[in-house]
């Protein structure tokens, strides 16, 4: 190779590898990995000597490892990136249990990755820590940013009636047996039996999920123990986390862990709230949860809808439905990730074998508002329907890497126009025009427009009627009619001339504007302290100019046509307004949540606090974390938990070393708010750790 040659590599390997670290994830599309069933890159580690017997080269049993590796990812990173996978989200790496859990007989090993034992180290069936960062590094020389799962609400199975079972649960630091479930000399784990209502808030937080022990979050060592594990994976270059199993953790801490890790590295961030369905009664606990912690729930409520409407058949107005809901109440609706299936679920072609309707599905959710999450294998038509298909049926091993089948291209071209396409990433969504088996939806942000155009029916349908924000012109389908789409004209109106839409066609049109001024499409985090980095993400920015957080200019760290990194100036707490100014004039403002300080999580009790069937009791305080004094079910604390009525609990993150005034109130079913008498409670939160207040209601 000549010398020009090689500086030529060296530059944009160097390009590449800068690319994965913008926070900005509304332009990615995510690739979720099982580590185990993806790739055996190093069969050396197969059946490594810590944890023999737990590995089955046959591939019969499907709860034993299988040879899947980190090397295994990085060896098949060029084949991600040509697929236009952009960010891949894989299973938890830490080390998991080194024995089997026997159930019916049958051995069960931690090949998930979800039965954790030491957070501080590999798992040795994937590699080790050079092998991590050697997958990281190479992710990024591709311009793919790496998102690891953190599973802190628990470590591995126990069982109370079999001392002898698995690893009773048990905690390793770096190696150092510190603790096991049945033991548990210094309380780091709860002792509440299992979930039995998964609908009732103390039992969801406290109780056992499938018989895998619960820690304890506010138990101030666990606490340190899992903030310095998620910074050590920060530490080896990640660029963000999917938090197992938020649900199943209090608000409080979470919020504690997101401002530890954002102060630490301007992550990405989301996690896993399961719904139960279009109704479920811990929707808006949900919904609270997305719009105060940063963490941005996957889109669960979403997921139904698209499974249902593709997978089930029902019409496109149950899809509609969801995206209007979801619109008016998530605040930050773009960083949701949207997908299909997942490694909880029977894949989409398990319960619909139809082709055609998988490549609409992949072209609704590349389009959609959010961040599309793309399951290993579906551009494979990869499934096994087993006894239903669900877990650990639909976590088959890859078999295939073939780069020509029709889904790895829907993949691959939408992800191309979803990178270079504000309208995509930043874009508002709006329904054109909608019957049973079509909906033509359109994207915008500002004068960027992308129009979708779905017909999941077996005929062709006549559109009329249909209006867009389009510009005038002729438009082709950007699939190049890889899923039947056709060519629209539009009018100076935005009238689309009368034309049938094909039958099983997925069309899209999309026109790109060149900003005269600048846009801000997307900040993150949402949240956080003065001095955390933040990101953000638009249109026309230039090469320079100022960040104001309300009237004051922020500190810039980096600045692109599209990308500028800041740091939060120092001001007062609360939801301060973010816009750029340059020589081209003001941008729009959006919105970003100032943190007073750093955050403890304290348990806030109050006893004797009675009321009334149907009454809840909540937690306000003069803190911005509180609420300042505000009685709004998002901006309060709560419901509280009262397993031991009437001792009302709840964890909440408060601000470091402050001396902070609250109360509490009660809200009845009507929402009629009743406050608290007496003075206000005082209480001086730690500098560090975790904190403890109990007071009584004052009548």
């Amino acid at each position: 190779m000549r010398k020009t040659d090689l500086f030529i590599c060296f530059v944009l390997l160097f390009v590449l590898s800068t690319v994965a670290y913008g926070l900005d994830f509304k332009g990615e599309v995510i690739y979720q990995i099982m580590i185990d069933r993806f790739y055996d890159g190093d069969p050396s580690n197969n059946d490594p000597a810590k944890s023999p017997g737990l590995y089955d080269s046959t591939k019969s049993n499907w709860k034993l490892y299988w040879g899947g590796d980190l090397k295994g990812i990085t060896q098949k990173i060029p084949y991600l990136a040509d697929l236009g996978i952009t960010a891949i989200w894989i299973t938890p790496v830490h080390d998991n249990i080194d024995v089997a859990a026997y159930y019916n007989g049958v051995p069960n090993a931690g090949y998930h990755g979800y039965w954790a034992r030491d957070f501080k180290r590999i798992e040795e069936h994937f590699g080790t820590w050079a092998d991590f960062d050697e997958m990281v590094q190479t992710a990024h020389n591709y311009g793919i940013k790496v998102l690891v799962d953190f599973a802190p609400n628990h470590t591995s199975p126990a069982d109370v009636n079999d001392p002898n079972f698995a690893e009773r649960g048990a905690l390793y630091y770096n190696g150092q047996y510190w603790d096991d479930y049945l033991n548990d000399s210094h309380g780091y784990w709860h002792h509440n039996g299992g979930i039995s209502n998964w609908d009732d808030r103390f039992e969801t937080q406290y109780k056992n999920l499938a018989d895998l022990a619960d820690l304890s979050q506010q138990h101030p060592t666990i606490d340190a123990y899992l903030k310095e594990a998620a910074v050590d994976l920060i530490n080896h270059g990640i660029d963000g986390f999917r938090i197992d199993a938020i649900k199943h953790m209090t608000m409080g801490w979470q919020l504690s862990l997101a401002d530890h890790i954002f102060s630490t590295k301007d992550v990405y961030m989301t996690g896993e709230w399961y719904l139960g369905g279009y109704n479920d009664p811990l929707y808006g606990d949900n919904v609270k949860f997305a719009n105060r912690t940063g963490i941005a729930p996957l889109d669960f409520y979403m997921n139904r809808a698209i499974r249902d409407v593709f997978g089930y058949n029902s019409d496109f107005y149950v899809l509609n439905d969801a995206v209007e809901k979801t619109k008016q109440d998530y605040k930050w609706k773009n960083d949701l990730p949207v997908f299909i299936d997942n490694h909880d679920m029977p894949r989409f072609l398990t319960i619909n074998p139809d082709y055609n309707r998988l490549h609409q599905a992949l072209a609704f959710i590349l389009t959609c508002r959010g961040i599309p999450l793309i399951y290993y294998g579906t551009e494979q038509y990869l499934h096994n329907d087993t006894n239903g298909g669900g877990d650990p049926w639909n976590r088959p091993m890859m078999e295939s890497w073939d780069q020509n089948t029709t889904a790895y291209q829907v993949i691959k071209k939408l992800s191309s126009l979803r990178q270079t396409q504000p309208a995509l990433q930043y874009g508002d969504m709006y329904q054109r025009w909608i019957n049973s088996d079509v909906y033509i939806y359109e994207r915008k942000f500002f004068d960027s427009v992308v129009l979708v155009a779905i017909n999941k029916g077996s005929n062709s349908t006549y559109i009329s009627g249909l209006y867009t924000a389009l510009p005038s012109g002729s438009y082709d389908d950007y699939l190049g009619g890889l899923l039947n789409g056709t060519s629209i004209w539009v009018d100076g109106s935005g009238a689309v001339s009368n034309f049938y839409l094909p039958a099983n066609s997925v069309s899209v049109w999309t026109y790109k504007a060149t900003p005269s001024m600048p846009q801000i499409g997307s900040i993150g985090p949402v949240v956080g302290r003065p001095g955390n980095q933040i990101t953000i993400g638009g249109e026309g920015f230039g090469s320079s100019g100022t960040v104001y957080f309300n009237n004051t200019p922020a500190s810039v760290i980096s600045w692109s046509p599209t990308e500028i990194k800041v740091t939060v100036p120092s001001i007062a707490p609360g939801i301060a307004q973010v816009k750029v100014v340059t020589s081209a004039g003001t941008s729009n403002s959006i919105d970003y949540e100032v943190l007073t300080d750093k955050l403890i999580p304290v348990v806030f009790t109050v006893k004797e606090a009675y009321t009334d069937w149907g009454d809840q009791i909540y937690l306000t305080g003069n803190v911005q974390e509180l609420g300042n004094w505000s009685t709004d079910f998002e901006k309060t604390y709560g419901p509280m938990l009262c397993p031991n009525y009437p001792e009302w609990f709840i964890v909440a993150s408060v601000p470091a070393g402050k001396t902070i005034e609250f109360k509490f109130i009660k809200v009845k079913p009507d929402g009629t708010v009743i406050w608290e008498g007496g003075s206000n409670h005082t209480y001086t939160v730690p500098t560090s750790g975790t904190g403890n207040v109990t007071v009584y209601w004052q009548n």
